[in-house]
């Protein structure tokens, strides 16, 4: 069974370090990953939060990444192409031999913190020696199996929660104007609007925990 972990790894262990220090306010949120070939991982950033120029100055003298190409800009955010270098190969490691995938990733200037999807304990297993072998420290966090689907499991929604917010969705209970009331959803379940709005309050809070933020010690 996959195993989805969730830790925090200090920045200058992990990548940008030289770019977020230089450029404190600024967060940067990984996309997605794209492995090519075993020696070039190219990840796809989001940054955000402060001086652009700042930290795009320091961004291209980073040595944690090269072969930096500026793709868009929506709303004061914008996304970047780079290339990860050998500075960050317990991640590069990871990705491309122990089958682990980057499901969520937000750098700040102190740490990153990560969601990371393993095959099974083992390849986990082979993820931790391969950071204490160099000397690569982690906190984790979160720890759990992946018992749902991945379209529930990656948002951290129970089976009935996904099913009602897309049912929802699909009823047109999001469209202004709504187009199905809460009592009418509650209807077609076979519950009470109490338990519906529960159901919808606890499937909105793990959707935005899952998409918008991963959970750090500093945060209890």
């Amino acid at each position: 069974m996959s195993i989805v972990a969730e830790f925090s790894v200090k920045s200058d262990d992990f990548a940008l370090f030289h770019a977020l220090t230089a450029a404190p306010q600024m967060i940067v949120e990984i996309e997605r990953v794209v492995a090519t070939m075993k020696d070039r991982v190219m990840p796809y950033f989001w940054v955000s939060g402060g001086d652009h120029a700042e930290f795009e100055t320091a961004f291209h003298e980073d040595d944690s990444v090269r072969n930096i190409a500026a793709i868009d800009e929506v709303e004061g955010a914008r996304l970047y192409r780079a290339e990860w270098t050998q500075n960050v190969e317990s991640i590069v490691y990871a990705y491309v031999e122990l089958g682990a995938t980057i499901l969520h990733a937000i750098g700040r200037a102190k740490y990153w913190e990560l969601r990371m999807r393993f095959d099974d304990r083992d390849a986990l297993s082979q993820f931790q020696r391969y950071c204490a072998e160099n000397e690569i420290a982690f906190e984790l966090t979160q720890l759990k199996e992946q018992e749902q689907p991945m379209a529930s499991a990656q948002y951290d929604l129970t089976p009935k929660q996904r099913e009602t917010l897309l049912t929802a969705l699909e009823a047109g209970y999001y469209d202004v104007p709504q187009e199905v009331t809460m009592s009418e959803l509650a209807e077609l379940f076979g519950v009470s609007q109490q338990a519906l709005s529960k159901r919808f309050h606890s499937g909105h809070k793990n959707l935005i925990r899952s998409t918008l933020t991963i959970s750090h010690p500093d945060d209890e």
